[in-house]
């Protein structure tokens, strides 16, 4: 491995650990400020009537369930409306950071049935405009990476 090469892989990995503050900044000021809207079949309810508050995209999803089927096409019909819209998308892993920054029960013992949070949307409606420095850093995120062809950027959440 070159120096070059070893300089771009230690930017990189320091760009992820940025961007995944800047992700759990933002959740949890959007969730702050009533910005947040959380499960799949919510996102897809708000996308339908009101796609122009929508900022922002998050697809969470861990290892083990890349295989879960309808999960991925729901993923694929988010996305694809997503891009006709002009909606930032980032993948994240970490569904158990996610469910910690959220606020989630750690155990729902049969009481509470858990909220899906394998899609998140962050909304800016258009009567005022919230200015968070997580969503600017997030956003110059995904222009950078459509700018290198990778139009859906992935980032890991780790856990603390």
């Amino acid at each position: 491995m070159t120096l070059e090469e070893l300089v771009a892989c230690d930017n990189a990995a320091q760009k992820m650990q940025t961007v995944s503050a800047a992700v759990e900044e933002l959740l949890v000021a959007a969730q702050l400020q009533d910005r947040l809207t959380v499960g799949v079949y919510e996102s897809a309810k708000l996308m339908n009537v009101d796609p122009d508050s929508v900022v922002l995209c998050l697809l969470a999803i861990d290892e083990e369930e890349e295989d879960d089927i309808a999960l991925q096409i729901h993923f694929t019909l988010i996305q694809s409306f997503c891009c006709e819209n002009d909606i930032d998308i980032v993948r994240v892993s970490g569904m158990q950071r996610l469910a910690q920054l959220l606020g989630e029960p750690a155990e729902t013992q049969g009481t509470t049935e858990a909220r899906d949070l394998h899609c998140l949307l962050v909304t800016n409606p258009h009567t005022d405009t919230w200015k968070s420095h997580g969503l600017v850093e997030v956003a110059s995120y995904c222009e950078e990476s459509r700018g290198n062809n990778q139009w859906v950027p992935y980032i890991s959440l780790q856990e603390r």
